[in-house]
């Protein structure tokens, strides 16, 4: 479990955002973000507001995340970040208290509190995750990726014959249909730039490797253009499956036989492959050490 929770006994007349400073020994800014987040709360669950005195008798509980490893770690490594190779079937951040573990498991775990996502990648994406270690390379970093300062490649595989390169300029939006996260091609959606060059083809399963660079970073980017162009990303559990498939994916009740048996892969063939982006001068150019084949 990351989330850990600690408890201790209550200074009375102390507020709680002093008594975190004083006797949990947090910074202000973690205090002022678990506060706000509702993960301080007293014997009786009720969460502690910003300013709250404590009474005689109460308990102060603290939920903070203390990242566990599995052995993953980063395959490049600086003074202000680290670039992690993320396997696929691995979020990223945790959604819940309850979640189990996620790659900031391993980069807290490495590098400590202050150490963040730069960016993020889907759960079945496989492959490269840039990570700040400190407030500045956390800012100037989001801010590279925030105004597209960088080159990101993909390589899939799609259904179907491509053998030209080809470039999507097609905007996104929100899909109004009953699955939630699923996005699509609409004149009303945002400005979305895609570009697919095929790398080889392959007869007897009817599918071509491809590499793929995004200029923009929409949601499910890379899946919804793909789609709309009739070469669904191989294994891909949300597009071009029937909507109760999707669901029963997104609400984790789709069993491993019934996945290969409507989707026909245990994973979503998409790895984030190649990072060039330039940081204090020097450019950097990473590219994922993981195989990428069925």
């Amino acid at each position: 479990m990351p989330f850990i929770l600690k408890e201790y006994p209550a200074t009375k007349g102390k507020k709680i955002q002093q008594f975190l400073l004083d006797e949990v020994a947090l910074s202000l800014s973690l205090s002022q973000k678990l506060l706000a987040k509702g993960r301080i709360f007293d014997q009786n669950n009720k969460r502690f507001s910003n300013g709250e005195k404590l009474k005689e008798g109460q308990v102060v509980k603290v939920a903070v995340f203390e990242g566990q490893t599995r052995g993953l770690k980063p395959i490049f490594d600086t003074k202000d970040f680290a670039i992690f190779d993320k396997p696929s079937g691995i979020m990223v951040h945790p959604i819940s208290k309850d979640t189990q573990y996620t790659l900031l498991d391993e980069i807290r775990y490495h590098f400590g509190e202050k150490a963040n996502l730069a960016h993020r990648i889907d759960l079945e994406t496989s492959g490269l995750v840039l990570v700040t270690k400190n407030k500045y390379a956390d800012i100037v970093l989001k801010t590279m990726f925030e105004e597209k300062k960088y080159t990101k490649k993909y390589l899939a595989y799609v259904e179907g014959k491509i053998d030209k390169k080809i470039t999507i300029q097609t905007p996104i939006t929100k899909d109004d249909g009953p699955i939630g996260v699923k996005m699509k091609v609409d004149p009303s959606g945002k400005e979305s730039t895609t570009i697919v060059e095929p790398l080889q083809y392959n007869q007897i399963s009817k599918q071509t490797l491809i590499q793929v660079t995004t200029l923009t970073g929409r949601q499910h980017q890379i899946r919804v253009h793909l789609h709309s162009i009739g070469h669904k990303l191989v294994g891909d559990p949300i597009y071009g499956v029937d909507d109760n498939i999707a669901d029963s994916y997104l609400n984790k009740t789709l069993s491993k036989e019934d996945r290969l048996k409507y989707i026909g892969y245990h994973r979503l063939m998409l790895q984030a492959q190649y990072l060039e982006f330039k940081y204090e001068d020097i450019v950097y150019k990473i590219h994922s050490k993981q195989k990428f084949y069925f």
